[in-house]
């Protein structure tokens, strides 16, 4: 059974930092990719970054030049440095992963798994 534990998550104020780690455990096959998504009070569900099996990275517009997704395999661990912060940028981030539990997953869509969220409060 996959889980993701993020931590990091805080009271910042603007243009300070932050780095969110979420780690992840459980047997899985193969990761298609991990990504931050971020969800703000009355507003939808948003990609923030993300990276692929092969290494390459997609990031929201609003967040290129401040941001940036990195992983350690060895640790099962994906991070979000968060620089320049904003008030705009205060919402529960959420770690998701896709994955393949075996061989023959490989063949469909990958499944998906989300953490239980971090909050991020950019403030003065």
């Amino acid at each position: 059974q996959v889980q993701l534990v993020e931590s990091g998550g805080g009271l910042v104020q603007p243009g300070g930092s932050l780095r969110l780690s979420c780690a992840r455990s459980g047997s899985i096959f193969s990761i298609n990719a991990m990504g931050w998504y971020r969800q703000a009070p009355g507003k939808q569900r948003e990609l923030v970054a993300s990276i692929a099996s092969g290494g390459s990275t997609n990031y929201a517009d609003s967040v290129k030049g401040r941001f940036t997704i990195s992983r350690d395999n060895a640790k099962n661990t994906v991070y979000l440095q968060m620089n320049s912060l904003k008030p705009e940028d205060t919402a529960v981030y959420y770690c998701n992963v896709r994955y393949y539990n075996s061989a023959s997953d490989l063949l469909r869509r990958p499944r998906e798994y989300w953490g239980q969220g971090t909050q991020v409060t950019v403030s003065s």
